[in-house]
């Protein structure tokens, strides 16, 4: 009985995420931090932060990724089936809807002010994504993890280094780390 309950409010929680946030995976993650995280504590900050990368790092959007994993960390695989049905199905109505009125859709100013207005609401929400996630990193007291995120800002947007340079040269340094520090663990 419990884990019906559990997958019937899996489903109710990634139907809510998706349906009000706008913008892409990077607007849930506040979002799954509050419920999962603060709220119902089914798992750890650095625990989201791990799904985080593993989702931005998946093929596919981030937001039905981020939703996937923590359904699976909740409810198993059930969990993560009912997470990507609940994640998606608020898009995939919208979508049925304007595709099927997109001449009337087109044409109306207050749907392009409106649109307008999310762009802002969702701005703001990446800021406050990045603030949050960069003072979890920055209490860990890892120099390396403290120098990503003002290093990529300073390659990408001064120096105009591709982002998927940077990508992969973080991926390098980060493999090349986990394997020297596996080599002393083994030692050890």
């Amino acid at each position: 009985m419990k884990s019906w309950k559990t997958g019937l409010w899996l489903f109710a929680v990634n139907l809510y995420i998706s349906t009000f946030t706008f913008g892409g995976g990077y607007i849930v993650i506040p979002m799954i931090r509050k419920i999962f995280v603060q709220q119902k504590q089914l798992f750890t900050e650095s625990e989201l932060l791990e799904m985080a990368a593993i989702a931005q790092s998946s093929p596919g959007a981030i937001a039905v990724n981020l939703s996937v994993l923590a359904g699976r960390r909740t409810l198993g695989m059930a969990g993560a089936w009912i997470s990507a049905v609940g994640a998606v199905m608020p898009s995939f109505i919208i979508l049925a809807l304007i595709s099927s009125c997109y001449d009337a859709f087109r044409t109306q100013p207050v749907i392009n002010a409106c649109l307008k207005g999310m762009e802002a609401w969702v701005a703001a929400l990446i800021v406050q994504l990045v603030y949050e996630m960069s003072a979890v990193i920055l209490k860990q007291k890892q120099t390396l993890h403290s120098l990503i995120l003002p290093v990529t800002f300073f390659c990408g947007f001064i120096l105009e280094i591709p982002a998927m340079t940077l990508l992969l040269f973080w991926t390098g340094i980060s493999l090349v780390l986990s394997f020297i520090n596996n080599q002393r663990r083994n030692r050890a």
